[in-house]
């Protein structure tokens, strides 16, 4: 038998299956964090090889960051500029994958507590993914 905070024995075999979900969690977010890094590195590149004026100008470069700056806002548009490898694009999906992340550890640990019919944080879980995936979808800026 294994101990928990030293205060009640846990099975060994309910153990076992918690460590798992630990490590895959901990799994998906190190390669949430390392996909969407990587991403940005590469779409800084890809636009200042594109846009080589960015690093010799800073008016020209505050024309791209700046207020007013094109990045692709709905999700086909996204796609189709990263399959055309524009710079900016790649940045942004880099930025939709770290956000992306932690809303996929939400979703894990809900379905996780959910396998071990463990119904109060399933349920707390759920409503944090709710809640969640209703900022994103009603947070976005004009």
């Amino acid at each position: 038998m294994s101990t928990q905070n030293n205060s009640y024995p846990l099975p060994a075999d309910r153990d076992l299956p918690m460590r798992r979900l630990e490590l895959l969690i901990s799994r998906l977010l190190r390669a949430g964090v390392i996909a969407s890094v990587t991403l940005i590195v590469v779409g800084m590149i890809v636009t200042f090889v594109q846009h080589p004026d960015y690093l010799s100008s800073s008016v020209v470069l505050d024309s791209a960051v700046g207020p007013g700056a094109t990045f692709p806002h709905e999700l086909a548009a996204l796609f189709e500029s990263t399959y055309q490898m524009r710079g900016e694009a790649i940045v942004t999906l880099g930025l939709l994958v770290l956000m992306a992340t932690p809303v996929a550890r939400v979703a894990f640990s809900a379905i996780a507590f959910i396998q071990h019919r463990d119904r109060t944080y399933a349920l707390i879980t759920f409503a944090v993914l709710c809640l969640l995936l209703l900022s994103l979808v009603l947070g976005r800026v004009e």
